[in-house]
């Protein structure tokens, strides 16, 4: 690695721990309801309230908390493959294009509303602009508002004694909506469009190639077709919401998405922004900010280690080009983008897979081994470093629960966290929460490698193709929405299992979580004594890290070695 590459790596970590505390501070009191501008806020809020019937003064216990976040859900899943299915007779399909099949409008409408944003399908031959905005961008708000209302169930939970009540979902997701994600995202729009991301409602466009050159079917091929769209608006909330889904088929690779350094920069930013931001808004609403820096800590000790086992591994080049004379002086360039680099591309596949982002700006496929190592098994960790935008700190906190529970046993002491006793209730949710993943998307590849609609869709054989279809569920069931691209997942095989994981994944995780809260809230407040466990020591952090690596090295470590791992050895051979 060069001068430049540490410097690359370092600006971008150091802007980002920058931003963490006033965006975390910001969030926090807009879900306190104490932010300066709360009373003229209040003047838009209402009448929303009023106008779909919601009691913004009544609070709900976690059974109803979760009732209406899947009520909604379900109603946003209905709505986005109805649109899906009917786009052809509704307007600015200036393409004209036709209703999405069946299975893959089941897809993709699970994908969406998921906030997973996996895509079998390219986005520019495939929907209109109503769809993308209507349907896609719209849930891109609200499938991340909704996991920010989870999350702050869970904190209330925490920080709240003896009651039943966490809120209300309606209030946290109007906000989260409202206060956070518009304003971020039209502020990164426009930085965009500055750069060159178009925003349109053109038809597309044909362009003359300057060197015409004979087709497939022996026809001379004179111009190209040129997509157009309002693709920056899409872009500014795919990116800080941790959705992914890209507007086009090559996503941030493509140049109407991604045109500049800057612009790669900038999106590259807004994936882990809000997601990391939120630790600090955990630390403010607890009333203790060593603990939001303690979650942060350990999150930035697990995911630094990794972005540089991937940037070392595609600068190196690939060991199979040496003996050709090649010149690997920028490293390995495969499936990459020239005006973006080796580095910048690693970086963002680590940042994207730690994150439930599952955006790109390369394809993974062509990674070497150890980095498409560091991308499956940043996913294959819980996406809890630093995940989704609050489904993130919500799966870490199922961990630190975890790791007080090991703590406790060790000294032979009731566990707590931050006054509440973790008991055997609270260590079954986690359990679940922690666990569910794994048995999902293990089970699913199981499916997938055991018969042959499962295997013919991968386009390598042996270790690597293993690799396409671990990696496609492990996206999946880690609502990151990434692939390696080398699977032929446009199927009804992938469209219907694959709908299945996302559901699966993202639901039977978000209720254990509430239950949670539920039975936290509950509980009293104990004062903290001489032999209460520092959970904000470096002590504890080591725990927790080494309990979260644990996890997911007994988890997939076997099912890595058919893969990347088996793939490296083999190429070391060379």
């Amino acid at each position: 690695m060069t001068i430049n590459d540490w410097i690359q790596i370092g600006v971008y970590l150091g802007v980002l721990l920058v931003l963490v505390k006033p965006l975390g501070l910001y969030m926090a009191k807009i879900f306190e309801g104490e932010w300066p501008g709360s009373r003229v806020s209040s003047l838009v809020e209402r009448p929303l309230y009023r106008l779909f019937g919601v009691d913004d003064s009544s609070e709900m216990n976690w059974k109803s908390y979760a009732v209406s976040m899947l009520l909604f859900n379900f109603f946003g899943f209905v709505f986005v493959y109805a649109l899906e299915r009917f786009q052809f007779y509704l307007p600015l399909n200036p393409q004209k294009f036709a209703g999405v099949p069946p299975d893959l409008a089941f897809n993709t409408a699970v994908s969406f509303v998921t906030n997973t944003n996996w895509q079998a399908y390219g986005g520019e031959t495939t929907m209109s602009y109503l769809t993308q905005m209507a349907a896609l961008t719209t849930q891109n708000f609200v499938s991340a508002a909704s996991g920010m209302a989870v999350l702050i169930a869970l904190i209330r939970g925490i920080t709240r004694k003896q009651t039943e009540w966490l809120g209300n979902f309606w209030v946290d997701l109007t906000r989260g909506v409202l206060y956070i994600l518009l304003p971020l995202s039209f502020l990164l729009a426009l930085a965009l469009i500055s750069q060159g991301v178009i925003q349109n409602f053109s038809p597309y466009r044909r362009a003359s190639i300057v060197e015409p050159f004979k087709g497939d079917a022996g026809k001379m091929v004179q111009d190209e077709l040129i997509p157009m769209g309002p693709a920056a608006s899409q872009i500014a909330i795919k990116q800080l919401g941790t959705n992914g889904g890209g507007f086009f088929n090559a996503n941030s690779a493509h140049p109407f998405e991604n045109p500049t350094p800057l612009s790669n920069f900038l999106e590259m930013l807004a994936i882990p922004l809000i997601a990391a931001a939120l630790c600090y808004s955990f630390g403010v609403m607890v009333k203790d900010l060593k603990q939001g820096w303690a979650l942060l800590a350990a999150m930035f000790l697990i995911f630094i280690p990794l972005l540089l086992i991937a940037v070392h591994s595609e600068r190196a080049g690939n060991p199979a080009f040496a003996p050709l004379g090649v010149d690997q002086a920028a490293g390995n360039m495969e499936g990459k983008e020239v005006r973006l680099g080796a580095v910048n591309s690693a970086l963002w596949g680590t940042v994207t897979t730690a994150t439930s982002n599952g955006s790109v700006n390369s394809m993974h496929d062509s990674f070497m081994p150890l980095g498409g190592f560091v991308t499956l098994f940043m996913m294959q960790l819980g996406e809890v470093i630093f995940g989704g935008v609050g489904c993130g700190l919500y799966g870490m906190l199922a961990f630190v629960f975890v790791a007080v529970f090991v703590a406790g046993l060790m000294v032979g002491r009731t566990p707590e966290y931050l006054g509440k006793k973790i008991e055997s209730f609270e260590m079954q949710m986690a359990s679940v929460v922690i666990l569910i993943m794994p048995a999902i998307v293990l089970g699913a590849t199981a499916i997938a490698v055991s018969c042959e609609v499962g295997k013919s869709a991968v386009s390598n054989p042996g270790s690597h193709g293993f690799s396409q279809i671990l990696y496609a569920f492990t996206s999946m069931g880690n609502n990151n929405g990434s692939a390696f691209a080398g699977l032929n997942a446009d199927n009804p095989f992938y469209n219907i299992l694959g709908g299945w994981v996302m559901l699966l994944s993202r639901f039977w995780v978000k209720i254990p979580v509430l239950a949670m809260a539920g039975s936290l809230a509950r509980k009293k407040i104990i004062p903290s004594g001489p032999g209460t466990l520092r959970t904000s020591s470096g002590l504890f952090i080591g725990l927790l890290i080494g309990v979260i690596l644990i996890v997911g090295v007994l988890s997939f470590v076997p099912a890595l070695a058919l893969g990347p791992i088996a793939e490296y050895f083999g190429m070391a051979r060379i």
